[in-house]
């Protein structure tokens, strides 16, 4: 089941993460960069089921933190992620087997890349959430009592912080205003958990899935085939709307990107609009001010003509979409899961219905 990650599995899995990002998760056009330059100097990367990791073995997660948008202006050094890596091996007193992603997205599917290739260890095939979302404490080893901690944290000038909370909320509260202070976005080294932990909570096949979603979008393009339907086919996801976006409401406060987009509807949805509310990740799509998806399903602008992922700070006035819900990883969908990720957790005053439910219902439910 080991194989190897290349650049072109990296430019797939960027994309098609990106796709499972629900609009943030970083931008996949620096994360995608980066990793293709440490295999390129290093070489390609092991992919390894979760499965393959001994059940005593360490392993843990690198990721970025902060709000995406200024991760595009203040690039990475390339070092964060080591500096972290080798601080969390100071303070656990030994070397990971493997390192794994917290989540799917542009950049956060792609640092553990980084790491593996330069300190030659390998990637374990999950994440802990299968999309992205916005908060530390928010991931499947999270709900079932696994701490984050210790976590390490690094900026581009070379600081380190370590952080051990009494939870992972006091966790959140503290990486996030270190992470503040350092510039509005570092990078974690997070989650050290057994193998035996990873396996029975992960969510398995995310970097995969990434890097099918990804290749089939690809394809799709080359061949001349609808590239929005083939996405909708890897994911089993559904059009909510079509329209233009007509109004963006971003603010970046230090701590998250937060805001609205507007989408007045074209062609079968011309009279509708559709308002797509965000925390670094889009949360809830109400269509005529009804709810049509909900966090913790995922919500998705593609661009009308290329399918392309467009995240929450790439939206811009006249772009051209088409809003799409997918189905999270069933984890979410439990009483545990939507305590800490459903709508109520994000302040919105409304049930929780599956994407697919409430598309069976015209996606007015």
């Amino acid at each position: 089941m080991r194989r190897m990650i290349g650049v072109k599995e990296i430019e797939d899995m960027a994309l098609g993460a990106t796709v499972l990002g629900a609009g943030g998760g970083g931008d996949p056009y620096v994360g995608k960069l980066m990793a293709i330059e440490a295999i390129r100097r290093y070489g390609e990367v092991e992919l390894i089921t979760p499965d393959e990791v001994p059940d005593d073995a360490l392993v843990a997660v690198s990721q970025m933190m902060g709000a995406p948008t200024i991760m595009v202006e203040k690039i990475c050094s390339g070092a964060e992620p080591m500096a972290t890596y080798d601080e969390l091996v100071k303070e656990l007193g030994q070397e990971p087997y493997a390192i794994y992603a917290v989540e799917a997205g542009g950049v956060n599917s792609t640092i553990p890349f980084i790491l593996a290739a330069t300190r030659r260890i390998p990637v374990v095939d999950c994440d802990l959430m299968g999309r992205a979302f916005p908060e530390l404490q928010m991931t499947t080893l999270g709900i079932n009592g696994v701490k984050g901690q210790p976590a390490v944290l690094a900026d581009e000038k070379g600081n380190t912080v370590t952080v051990r909370g009494i939870d992972d909320r006091w966790l959140e509260r503290i990486a996030r205003q270190a992470t503040s202070v350092m510039g509005g976005y570092t990078i974690l080294a997070s989650y050290p958990c057994t193998g035996k932990q990873l396996k029975d909570f992960c969510i398995p096949n995310t970097p995969t899935l990434c890097e099918e979603i990804g290749r089939t979008l690809r394809e799709a393009r080359e061949q001349h085939a609808d590239p929005i339907d083939a996405v909708l086919d890897v994911t089993n996801g559904f059009r909510l709307f079509r329209g233009k976006v007509v109004d963006v409401e971003r603010k970046t406060d230090g701590m998250f990107v937060r805001g609205k987009a507007v989408v007045d509807g074209l062609d079968e949805d011309k009279g509708s609009r559709m308002v797509i509310e965000f925390q670094n990740e889009n949360l809830i799509a109400l269509r005529d001010e009804k709810p049509v998806t909900t966090a913790p399903d995922l919500i998705m602008s593609l661009d009308m003509e290329s399918g392309t992922p467009v995240t929450t700070e790439g939206l811009k006035y006249g772009a051209r979409v088409v809003v799409v819900g997918m189905p999270c990883a069933p984890q979410w969908r439990t009483p545990e899961g939507l305590a800490v990720v459903g709508p109520r957790a994000f302040g919105y005053d409304v049930d929780y219905i599956p994407v697919e439910e409430r598309m069976a219902k015209g996606g007015r439910a």
